[in-house]
Formats: C-alpha cells, sequence, structure tokens
C-alpha cells in the first residue's frame, strides 16, 4: 500500500523504478532497452537469473543477443518493429510482439528457452531503427523430453508418432504376436484450473503430469502428448491392467507450479488391440470414449472400453460412416458446391468459396457440417482437405475467369501433401485465383507456426483468410500476429444482426478491428436487404449468404451480379 501521508497532495502516485522492476521480475520477466546505433542493450534487475546466469555475456550488445536465436524459431525484435504495420503512441514508433528460441552458450548444458519478446520501436524519420524498449518473458516448456524414439509431446507430432506405431503394432498382431494396450490419460476439469490460476500455470500442470507419467512409464512403453491436456502411452496388457494403481501414483499429491501447490487430477481410459479396434483411428476413438466414461465417474478415475456401451454402438455407427467417407474418396464421390461471394457495394460475384460435398453409397449428399465433425475425430479431415483442394485447384485450371477459396483446417495445413499440391498449383499459375480458408474455430495450437505457414502460402501468391471468426479460440492479439488478408465473420452473428444489440455490436467491432489492421471481411449467412445494408454501412467488403445465392454444383462463368 502506497503511503499518501508523507508527500504532497499534487505528487502522483508512481512507482519508483526498482518497485517498477521488481513487479515484472514477478511477472516471470524482464525489460530492456537496445540501440542499435552503438548496438548497447541495458536490461532491467534480475534479467541475468531469469535467463540464466552463463547467458548474461550474450545480453550485451543486439548482436550477441541475435546470435543465439534458433535459426527458423521466429523474428528476431528489429524484425519484428521493422514488419510492425501497427502504430505506437509516439510519432515515429511501431508496437511490435514476436516469439523466438534461445540457443544455450556453446559449450552449456543449459536448455533452449522459448521467449516471447514485445515492446516498441522508434524509428527516425528515414525509417531508421534508433531504438527499442521492450519485454521479454520465458514461455513454459511445451515438449516432453521422450526417450529417443519414443515420439515428443507436441501434440500434433505427438498424435502422428503415436499413430505410426499403433499401425505398425497393429500389424505385428494380425501375424500372430500379443496384444498390447493402449492409455489415454486425460486432465479433469483443465477448464477450470484454466480460469482459476491462468493458461500459464495449466501449461505448469501439463508439465508436471507428463513428467510424472515418466516416472511410471516402464521399461519399452511409449509416451507422447496426444492433445493439448492428453497424453496417449503404448504399454504391454501385463502393465494395462496395473494403470490403476500408477493412475494413484501421479494424482497422489497436488502438483508444484510457480503459483505455489495446485492440485490437479487425471483419469484414463483404456483399450485392448487389436480386440478393440483394428486402426488406429478407432483404438483412439474408444480410448476417448472409455476417458469420458471414466471422468463420468469421478475425478481420477479409470475405466476400460467395453464393446457393449452405449457409446460403442453410437460408435460403430460412425465407424460406418468412416468407411463410407474412405470409399466415397477412391470412388470419385466426392465433389465440390460453388457459392458466391459479392461485393458488398456493386453485387459483383468476386469469387466462390468451394465446399465439399460427399454423395453416400445410398445416394444421398453429405455437406461439410455432416461430414467434417466425424472426419475429424476419425482423423479423415487431412484426407478431405487434400482432395478438395485438389478439385478446386482442378476447377481453376478448367475456368480461366474462376476464382475459388478452399477450406483448410489448423491440423492439415502442416501436412506434407496437401502444401505439394499447393506449390504444384501455384507453379502452373493458380494461386493468384486462390484462397486457403483457415477454419478458426478448430483451434490453432502453435500460433508462430502458423503464421509461418500462413507467410509461406502468401509467397506463392495465395491470399489467406480465416474462417468462421467469432466460434473459435483465436483472440484479436492472434488475428493481428497471423497477418491473414481476409477475416470472415461466423455466420451465426450475421443472421440475428437486425434482431440482436450484442450481435451488432460485437460484429462492429471485429469490421473496425479488421479495418484497421488492413484486412478484407466477409459476412457469412447473409440472409435480407437490411442486414446487407447495415454491413455496407459498417464497410463489410463482401456478402455471402441466401441473398447473394446458395452453393451450387457448377459456378457461373465470369463475374455476375447478384440479385438486389
Amino acid at each position: 500500500m502506497i503511503d499518501k501521508s508523507r508527500r504532497g497532495a499534487a505528487e502522483p502516485d508512481v512507482l519508483a523504478p526498482d518497485a517498477v522492476a521488481r513487479v515484472i521480475g514477478d511477472l516471470g520477466a524482464a525489460a530492456y532497452r537496445w540501440t542499435p546505433p552503438d548496438d548497447r542493450m541495458v536490461w532491467s534487475a534480475g534479467a541475468e537469473a531469469m535467463l540464466g546466469l552463463a547467458r548474461g555475456d550474450h545480453l550485451k550488445t543486439g548482436k550477441d543477443y541475435d546470435g543465439r536465436i534458433a535459426s527458423g524459431s521466429g523474428l528476431s525484435r528489429a524484425e519484428a518493429a521493422r514488419s510492425s504495420a501497427i502504430h505506437g503512441p509516439h510519432a515515429g514508433t511501431r508496437l511490435f510482439e514476436t516469439s523466438y528460441c534461445l540457443l544455450p552458450p556453446p559449450g552449456s548444458f543449459m536448455p533452449m528457452l522459448r521467449v516471447e519478446d514485445c515492446g516498441l520501436g522508434l524509428f527516425d524519420a528515414d525509417g531508421e531503427l534508433l531504438r527499442i524498449d521492450g519485454m521479454v518473458r520465458l514461455v513454459p516448456a511445451a515438449f516432453l523430453d521422450a526417450a529417443p524414439g519414443e515420439g515428443v509431446a507436441d501434440p500434433m507430432a505427438g498424435r502422428v508418432h503415436l499413430t505410426r506405431l499403433v499401425e505398425r503394432k497393429l500389424a505385428e498382431a494380425a501375424g500372430g504376436d500379443a496384444e498390447f494396450g493402449f492409455l489415454m490419460v486425460g486432465f479433469d476439469r483443465l477448464g477450470r484450473l484454466n480460469e482459476a490460476y491462468g493458461s500459464e500455470i495449466g501449461d505448469e500442470l501439463i508439465d508436471a503430469v507428463g513428467g510424472r507419467l515418466r516416472e511410471v512409464r516402464g521399461s519399452g512403453e511409449v509416451l507422447a502428448r496426444f492433445s493439448d491436456s492428453k497424453f496417449g502411452m503404448l504399454l504391454s496388457t501385463e502393465r494395462l491392467a496395473l494403470a490403476p494403481h500408477f493412475l494413484a501414483r501421479v494424482n497422489a499429491t497436488p502438483f508444484r507450479t510457480s503459483a505455489g501447490l495446485v492440485t490437479a487430477s487425471v483419469s484414463a481410459g483404456a483399450v485392448v488391440a487389436p480386440r478393440d479396434g483394428g486402426r488406429a483411428a478407432e483404438l483412439f476413438a474408444h480410448a476417448r470414449d472409455a476417458l469420458r466414461s471414466a471422468r463420468a465417474r469421478g475425478a481420477g478415475s479409470f475405466e476400460t472400453f467395453h464393446a457393449a456401451s452405449v457409446h460403442a454402438v453410437q460408435q460403430r455407427a460412425n465407424l460406418r460412416f468412416v468407411d463410407d467417407m474412405l470409399s466415397a474418396l477412391g470412388e470419385n464421390r466426392v465433389s465440390l458446391a460453388f457459392q458466391p461471394i459479392a461485393a458488398t457495394e456493386t453485387r459483383i460475384v468476386q469469387f466462390h468459396e468451394a465446399l465439399v460435398r460427399v454423395r453416400g453409397r445410398d445416394g444421398g449428399m453429405y455437406d461439410g457440417a455432416t461430414i467434417m465433425p466425424v472426419a475429424d475425430r476419425f482423423g479423415l479431415t487431412v484426407l478431405l482437405d487434400r482432395h478438395s483442394l485438389e478439385l478446386a485447384l482442378a476447377a481453376l485450371a478448367r475456368d480461366a475467369d474462376l476464382r475459388l477459396s478452399v477450406n483448410v483446417s489448423p491440423t492439415s495445413i502442416h501436412d506434407d501433401v496437401w502444401l505439394r499440391i499447393l506449390d504444384e498449383g501455384t507453379r502452373a499459375g493458380r494461386g493468384a485465383r486462390l484462397i486457403i480458408e483457415i477454419t478458426e474455430a478448430a483451434g490453432i495450437l502453435d500460433l508462430e507456426v502458423m503464421r509461418q505457414r500462413v507467410r509461406w502460402i502468401q509467397e506463392r501468391g495465395v491470399r489467406v483468410a480465416m474462417d468462421d471468426f467469432g466460434v473459435g479460440y483465436t483472440s484479436f492479439r492472434s488475428l493481428r500476429r497471423l497477418g491473414v488478408d481476409l477475416l470472415k465473420i461466423d455466420g451465426s452473428f450475421i443472421c440475428t444482426l437486425m434482431e440482436s444489440a450484442e450481435d451488432r455490436h460485437f460484429v462492429r467491432a471485429l469490421l473496425d478491428l479488421a479495418h484497421n489492421l488492413g484486412m478484407e471481411t466477409v459476412a457469412e449467412w447473409v440472409l435480407d436487404e437490411p442486414t446487407a445494408r447495415q454491413l455496407a454501412e459498417w464497410g463489410c467488403t463482401y456478402l455471402q449468404g441466401q441473398l447473394i445465392g446458395l452453393a451450387q454444383g457448377q459456378p457461373p462463368v465470369g463475374d455476375t451480379p447478384a440479385p438486389a
């Protein structure tokens, strides 16, 4: 508490410099000033302790500090400041934000650090960087130090590695080898813990649980991150029978974090292969069902999969659907429908969204809303995304006047095959007529990796849009960092725009934000003329929905006016 009685009444309440440094240090951060003309760096107290005393010699100059940034891990502070389009509070200043990895000093056994760096760059009239005032903060470790060959804890890479191992062991089991077990371990009420303590403490808890699972892991057993809050473990059926005991060990005591001791628990679901499934996707789905049943019994519970459960009945129906989807891919039963997107002011169609359609064996046509939830659950999304992109590029090749947008999930956008398909299409000169829509509702695991992927796509002449914005996980700040070209506002906010004051405030704020960030905007599900006029008044760039036109099997040739 500040004692005002010891000062004059006119003196403002201001923290002393040492108090400011203490607050910054307590937040796990360090402030700095870097002046490029003399390359000198000055740090707040505690910077060496936070980054490691052995790194002290590399904190004195910008050149030495930048030399410790791992190649390809992110933009340096200078690169981020120069590329920023966000003006600061004073003339000649720009706000920036970046993230990168700091390598350990040569000959040191210190770990590599992930660092967030944000601040304010000052430029002269010729655009030369004169000074940066900023702050760095350590990011909690996101990777498990799995034993060599046992996979990693990055959610995407860990899941891919587990899938390959499970498929290989299933092939071995088909040759007469013994059964094996798969255990899925997940947090109980991690969302509530994040709300109570913050996501950084949540990250620490995930790391702590991973450490305890490593302690109970037996020789030859495989442990990896399966998703943001789940772990997967491959083990023998004999060891699987002991899972309740080592689960109890994991939950035995509170977890130590930077916020102190935190009480948390994990539950687990188990399957036996190949008894409970002949494919990795099937086993993972059954393990999730078992984990769901365990959580229903109470925090810290364990459950094995039972084929006769209600979830299993639904699972079998889903598997039949999945089998139909796989057959459709091989039998040319996957196609595209094309929905027009028009300029708000002129109502001239500017491009079409290519929407995936699958014709079932029964002759029925399934749209994306029906297909994608099941496809995502069973690992088919990347196959559909690849095929959709191939079909879209083929349509562009047939019609030189056609412009298309095509959807891709945040997972598929890193798929080597999908990237090769896109690269070949852009080399054939179709990139300028293509827009890639990233599905925002699915969530983005690594913002920096996604930012680099967006830039890779844009370098090939392809524009990038954030689809369904407003219903997923991407924040306004993250949106700015991604650097996309278009923002598509989810239709659930548009279709009720004229009836809901809350939706009007939200949509107008999104349009203002996008305008300030230099992004074009698309409003989905535009149903009527009053909604269109309101969006036009607020500066929305494009309209999509029933008012403009429904999806058709073939797009019209050339730009056409939408109905007025």
